[in-house]
């Protein structure tokens, strides 16, 4: 009797971490995709960003965003305004005027600006060979952000080629996520 609640508790708590959404850095997603093709889906915030941290508690927190995020991506967090230095398409990026200690906003890292992230959160959307798709910006809830989610996970972004594309391709969409 006991080992079976162990190995239920065992269970639960395992299903419970495999919803959650397992960030990494931009070289190891890069260094993942060399190994194991599959785009990256990068959530671009800052620590003084409100909306940031909404869209971590409300919407990254859900278990069907979590799981197919974890599923069709490399799941990159990256802070537009950190200290991360790292080498993209042969490019080196890091932020040179970074103030340490500073609190609130700081020098947008050289990365933010070359995607030209114009608002916090952005979400940003890479193929498998790490080109850049299209970024978002804004706060998105879990039916928002799955439209874009699926639109990227399943290719379709390849056959939308103009806003009146997407328009029909979002009424048409029929959301699966709970939230």
């Amino acid at each position: 009797m006991n080992t079976f609640f162990i190995a239920l508790i065992t269970l639960l708590s395992t299903s419970l971490f495999a919803q959650e959404i397992q960030w990494m850095s931009m070289d190891e997603a890069l260094a993942a995709q060399e190994k194991n093709p599959k785009k990256i889906f990068m959530d671009v915030y800052t620590d003084w960003c409100g909306p940031c941290k909404m869209l971590d508690r409300q919407t990254f927190k859900n278990p069907d965003v979590a799981a197919y995020v974890s599923k069709h991506f490399y799941a990159v967090k990256f802070n537009a305004e950190g200290t991360d230095t790292f080498t993209y398409q042969g490019n080196t990026f890091s932020n040179p005027n970074h103030v340490a200690g500073r609190r609130g906003r700081n020098a947008q890292h050289q990365f933010a600006t070359a995607l030209k992230v114009q608002g916090y959160p952005s979400m940003v959307f890479f193929d498998e060979k790490a080109n850049l798709i299209f970024p978002i910006t804004g706060f998105h809830n879990v039916k928002q952000l799955e439209v874009f989610l699926k639109l990227m996970g399943t290719d379709d972004y390849k056959k939308v080629s103009s806003q009146k594309m997407f328009d029909e391709y979002q009424k048409d969409f029929v959301s699966t996520f709970k939230g």
